[in-house]
């Protein structure tokens, strides 16, 4: 299938940071792939299945641009049929903590429960893990798995590796120090405004565990935590 060339850019026309900054992902879909990558390297199709309202020819012409930007690198496999993966560059990779600050915007100004026709997807807030948990004298990995996540195989699952930073990775852990699971219901509960985790099972290691919940949510308890630092 032939290459759709990458869009025509509009630039800013602004000798600024944040203008050419926006000049390489401001238009839409470009950060929510660079989430959807955090994981590790997708395949075309798998773009598609996690990204929502993105057309065929969307996706294939944000991501042929990314690539012309340096934001991505694309592999091809020799395989039948054809496999190509797309994976984050360190450059892109540079955009998490990005993610994260407008994922604390959101949680603090637009942040609600799931509206009409959204798609509720716990992936999409599990991937953001890099921009948002930091270990804050905890390590270790937990598995979080979404029971009736739909993902080929069985459920959704991803490990959230908790060191000085983050990392996540798409797969299941055999050395996880905690486990946390439940149903979409559940892990909606846990992340709503004013959530309770109640309703999510947690074994192991429970301080890690709770720890990941309350700032990847931004529960009540983390919010006044990082106030109180902020007066001191």
């Amino acid at each position: 299938m032939p290459q759709v060339p990458p869009p025509k850019r509009h630039p800013y026309d602004q000798w600024s940071p944040d203008a050419r900054a926006l000049d390489l992902v401001g238009d839409k879909w470009t950060l929510l792939i660079v989430r959807d990558l955090a994981a590790g390297p997708r395949r075309f199709v798998e773009l598609q299945r996690v990204l929502p309202g993105i057309s065929t020819e969307q996706l294939r012409s944000r991501l042929n641009r990314m690539v012309a930007d340096g934001m991505l690198t694309r592999k091809r496999y020799r395989e039948v049929p054809p496999r190509v993966d797309y994976e984050l560059t360190p450059r892109a990779r540079d955009l998490m903590p990005v993610l994260g600050e407008l994922a604390l915007w959101g949680y603090r100004w637009a942040w609600s429960q799931p509206r009409p026709g959204e798609r509720v997807d716990m992936g999409a807030i599990l991937r953001l893990a890099p921009g948002l948990v930091r270990g804050e004298g905890h390590r270790g990995e937990i598995e979080c798995i979404v029971t009736d996540g739909h993902r080929e195989g069985g459920p959704l699952t991803l490990t959230v590796v908790v060191e000085d930073s983050s990392r996540i990775v798409e797969e299941a852990s055999e050395h996880a120090d905690a486990h946390i699971s439940g149903d979409t219901r559940a892990w909606v509960t846990a992340f709503s405004p004013g959530g309770d985790p109640a309703a999510l099972q947690i074994t192991g290691d429970r301080a890690l565990a709770e720890m990941l919940i309350a700032q990847l949510a931004r529960s009540e308890t983390q919010r006044a935590m990082e106030e109180d630092r902020a007066v001191a």
